[in-house]
């Protein structure tokens, strides 16, 4: 589990109590029902709105993953992918299908049972990198319900920013309740712009980052796989899966 999202979520939702605190205010003034349930509620039924059911079924999954999911380690799978190339130069290929037991990367492993199926080279490599792209595809989309959500709410607090202040221009004749009630007013920008930017976009910026990593991660796997099937000599192996984790760093 690697907690990145909790903590930044967390941290920058302290601060901003502390801050409002420093500044004289109380929590219970920035939490009112109406205007949160405006923000959320109707924030969330407009990305609904724009994508299909299937994707509202992907949310609980991408929360989790989100706030729960680890990065992958992309160095440490060039050790497993030297090891079997050492097995597979010395035994032969069909050799390895006995270690696939001990190897925890399932992408890794259905390559190495497509190479040793006796799989076309250039047909095994499609075969991965069509996975790695419909994996992308479905994170991209994953990660666009939140970003969807991050681009709505400013617009959704505006809204309710508006509908409650014709409210307080119906009831100019009671000036004493003006000022409290311009302030809830505005509340329902605040929690636009701020669930917008401590919410849903870095949910959608994690997810992101989390598709990157294992893409990079599985781009290296595919090398490896496809360098052994060659039987390549398992230095050269480690020193071109090294130069690529290198390069991707450097990119990232």
């Amino acid at each position: 589990m690697d907690p990145a999202t909790l903590i930044g979520i967390a941290a920058g939702a302290l601060i901003l109590v502390i801050v409002n605190a420093l500044e004289g205010g109380s929590l219970s003034s920035l939490v009112l029902l109406p205007p949160m349930l405006l923000v959320f509620g109707v924030t969330i039924a407009v990305t609904i709105a724009g994508g299909t059911l299937g994707d509202l079924r992907q949310v609980p999954r991408s929360l989790q993953r989100a706030f729960r999911g680890r990065a992958p380690q992309t160095d440490d799978v060039v050790p497993t992918v030297v090891q079997l190339a050492e097995r597979a130069r010395r035994d032969g290929l069909l050799a390895i299908e006995e270690d696939l037991a001990t190897v925890d990367d399932p992408f890794l492993v259905k390559g190495l049972r497509l190479a040793i199926d006796g799989t076309d080279p250039e047909e095994l490599r499609e075969l991965m990198e069509a996975e790695i792209d419909a994996k992308r595809v479905q994170d991209r989309q994953r990660a666009k319900f939140f970003a969807d959500a991050g681009g709505y709410a400013p617009t959704i607090g505006i809204i309710g920013t508006v509908m409650s202040l014709v409210h307080v221009l119906e009831n100019l004749a009671d000036p004493e309740k003006l000022g409290h009630s311009i302030a809830a007013a505005f509340l329902a920008t605040l929690w636009g712009v701020l669930s917008a930017n401590i919410i849903w976009l870095p949910i959608a910026a994690r997810l992101r980052r989390l598709s990157e990593l294992e893409g990079e991660r599985m781009e290296v796997v595919v090398e490896g796989v496809v360098a052994i099937q060659a039987g390549s000599n398992p230095r050269i192996i480690a020193q071109r899966l090294n130069t690529l984790l290198r390069v991707e760093s450097e990119a990232a």
